[in-house]
């Protein structure tokens, strides 16, 4: 190797081992670890530990009256339902919830019994006020409004000197119940907090279940004995409750004197209600509802004013109330100059039993999953129960149409249940339950396509979970299938009424050109006109009966008339051309 200039160093491995041996620092010993005792709790002094307790029970207490608590202990629903029967005498039951004329014949039928009982005014904005006071945070509106109407009562009672232990003895509030993905099924819980925190506990709340049969009678010495008589006086009282809202919808638009409408239906209701809260007058019912009919056709009308058709649906209470509760839309559609359509708690009734029968007829097709014939072991006959509910659904049906025609509603059909459960396939499935099921969506996919009315308007409380949460997001569909269907929902909150009305009054624009087109549309298929038409229904007088009811060709009733009318008058035309009298 060529010399680089740089010595080399060679040093043996083994030596290079041994320095570092060497050179290598020995570690220090590690301490012994420290033992660490083990803890222990503090004896506290007995003494110290009550001030201590004392001191934070204290702030718990400062603490709730400042939020608004007062101090409050957590609720625990207590019930107080009970009334006995040597208390009849004694005890007034308070009933409300439907539209003013059901709560009256309900009230009237009851005392048909011998029970005494009140109805409630209409809720309105004092309701809220109370509803809102004394009830839990964030309700839906008809618990704030029916909760609160109860509370305003009691203590307008209180305020006017009657003592509250009174009160409670001698009140007694009789409400419906049921279960289902709503608020409704807690209505009752609520009831009874109000009460307590509003200074009424102990106060006493009755409850019947909607699908709890004509039998819930309870046990022992009840005094709302709950059977067969109870139950057909309230759904006869119910029934005509409904046909008589239906004449009054149906008449009130075209009145010729203002306030006739009016004057008839508050004499109907007093002829109802005597016959009612007599004992043993009931079998004289036909012959009232024969007067009635005369006396409602006394009103004159003029059914040749073109009025658009609106159908009010939606959550029932909201639909149903005529108070603050839904901003009293009724009244504001007729003023507006529209023609109402409302729906009747019947159909409320056939729903109930199409839902019994849709669920028996499904859980009979799960057999092999318990040892039952159809997969119903000790659910007794399932054949029996269909069938059962199938008469009692014509049975209803039947007594409604005799009530209807008797009284001179002419022309309404009860919905056909299995039909709004076929129409609504693919859309809203039938299973999910909740207020009116798919019958909203049904209602709206009918409206449209047999043009029954101009414009769908559907009332709900603010964040109803049935109606808004599920029933508005399948609607987006149907118009999307219909697109020439008018359709509005509208959310109430017991404010906002001047927001509601202005989008009421803009779908209302729509409506009315579309009952002017139908009008027209109507003469002209007859070869006349509108002003032709009008002489011609003023001359001849049954366009002008207050119980006629025209065949149905379109949305509005002056529709319905016109078309009715110019038929016969473009026949008229036609023969006088023919031998030469035109």
């Amino acid at each position: 190797m060529a010399d680089s200039g740089i010595a080399t160093i060679h040093v043996p491995v083994e030596r290079l081992a041994e320095r570092a041996k060497v050179a290598r620092v020995p570690e220090p010993p590690k301490p012994a670890p420290v033992p660490v005792p083990a803890k222990t709790e503090p004896e506290l002094d007995p003494v110290w530990q009550a001030r201590l307790q004392a001191e934070l029970d204290a702030f718990a207490q400062q603490e709730s009256v400042r939020m608004g608590l007062g101090g409050a202990a957590h609720f625990k629903d207590v019930v107080h339902d009970r009334f006995t029967a040597k208390e009849r005498g004694t005890t007034t039951i308070l009933v409300s919830g439907l539209t003013i004329a059901h709560d009256t014949l309900v009230v009237a039928g009851l005392r048909g019994l011998g029970y005494r009982v009140q109805a409630l005014d209409c809720p309105d904005y004092e309701s809220l006020r109370y509803g809102k006071e004394f009830g839990n945070r964030g309700q839906c509106n008809p618990t704030y409004f029916t909760v609160g109407n109860l509370v305003k009562f009691l203590s307008h009672l209180r305020d006017g000197g009657m003592d509250t232990q009174q009160i409670v003895d001698n009140y007694l509030f009789l409400t419906a119940g049921a279960c289902g993905p709503c608020r409704f099924g807690s209505y009752i819980t609520e009831y009874r907090k109000a009460l307590r925190d509003a200074g009424f506990d102990g106060f006493r709340v009755a409850l019947f279940q909607q699908k709890g049969g004509l039998d819930q009678k309870g046990e022992g010495d009840t005094g709302l004995v709950m059977n067969g008589p109870f139950f057909v006086r309230i759904l006869l009282s119910l029934m005509i409750g409904d046909a008589l809202n239906a004449m009054m919808y149906r008449i009130r638009p075209y009145e010729v004197v203002p306030g006739s409408t009016d004057a008839a239906i508050s004499d109907c209701k007093a002829m109802l209600v005597r016959v009612l809260e007599t004992p043993g007058e009931l079998p004289k019912m036909p012959l009232v509802l024969v007067q009635i009919r005369r006396r409602l056709a006394k009103v004159a009308v003029d059914r040749t004013r073109v009025k658009p058709k609106v159908g009010v649906i939606g959550e029932f209470w909201a639909m149903t109330t005529e108070g603050d509760g839904n901003y009293k839309m009724p009244t504001f559609l007729e003023a507006e100059g529209a023609e109402v359509d409302v729906q009747l708690v019947t159909a409320w009734l056939l729903y109930n039993l199409w839902e019994v029968r849709w669920d028996t007829r499904r859980r009979m097709g799960l057999e092999g999953q318990d040892r039952g014939l159809w997969g119903l072991a000790d659910k007794g006959d399932p054949g029996k129960k269909i069938w059962t509910m199938h008469v009692a659904d014509k049975v209803l049906r039947s007594i409604f149409q005799s009530i209807a025609n008797t009284m001179g509603l002419h022309g309404y059909t009860l919905p056909d249940m299995e039909k709004l459960a076929e129409v609504t396939q693919g859309l809203y499935h039938e299973e999910v339950r909740g207020g009116e099921g798919h019958m909203e969506v049904a209602k709206l996919l009918l409206n449209t396509r047999h043009r029954k009315v101009n414009l769908t308007l559907s009332v709900k409380p603010f964040g109803c979970m049935p109606s808004s949460g599920v029933s508005d997001g399948v609607q987006t569909v149907v118009q999307a299938i219909h697109p020439e269907a008018l359709y509005l929902p509208v959310e109430t909150t017991g404010d906002g009424a001047v927001n509601v009305y202005s989008r009421v009054q803009m779908m209302l624009f729509k409506a009315r050109q579309q009952a002017q087109k139908e009008v027209s549309a109507a003469a002209q298929a007859n070869g006349v006109t509108v002003e032709e038409v009008q002489q011609f229904a003023a001359k001849v007088g049954v366009w002008g009966r207050t119980l006629y009811k025209a065949p149905h060709t379109a949305a509005c009733t002056a529709a319905d008339v016109t078309a009715d009318a110019a038929k016969w008058l473009g026949r008229i035309k036609r023969v006088q051309a023919a031998v030469g009298l035109a």
